[in-house]
């Protein structure tokens, strides 16, 4: 298990998307690839944009499934980081379920 201390890798505020994409590429995925848990520690940063946290995690529920956040333990969120958490999740879990079933019909509109 490795242990992302993202006070000292984005400062207080996390908004870089760059740098989200980054820790996911370089850190995250190589360590859940070799079998390992990654501890996003929130300690120290005060808040983040939606965009990060959906660069930081998005593509992996894509790829490894909505289980993949049980490896991924956030730790030491206040309150505001819990919230756009919970969006980004909320949002990844609803982006993933089918509008049709896969067999459905094309609708046809009128003109």
């Amino acid at each position: 298990m490795i242990t992302v201390r993202m006070l000292s890798a984005v400062g207080t505020f996390a908004e870089d998307k760059d740098l989200a994409r980054e820790l996911r590429r370089d850190v995250i995925i190589p360590a859940l690839n070799a079998g390992g848990d990654v501890v996003l520690d929130f300690s120290g940063v005060e808040s983040t944009t939606q965009s990060f946290i959906h660069a930081l995690i998005s593509e992996l529920i894509r790829d490894y499934g909505i289980d993949v956040l049980d490896r991924l333990p956030f730790k030491g969120c206040n309150d505001s980081i819990k919230t756009i958490v919970s969006i980004v999740i909320d949002y990844m879990q609803h982006e993933e379920e089918p509008t049709e079933p896969p067999n459905a019909k094309p609708k046809r509109t009128r003109r």
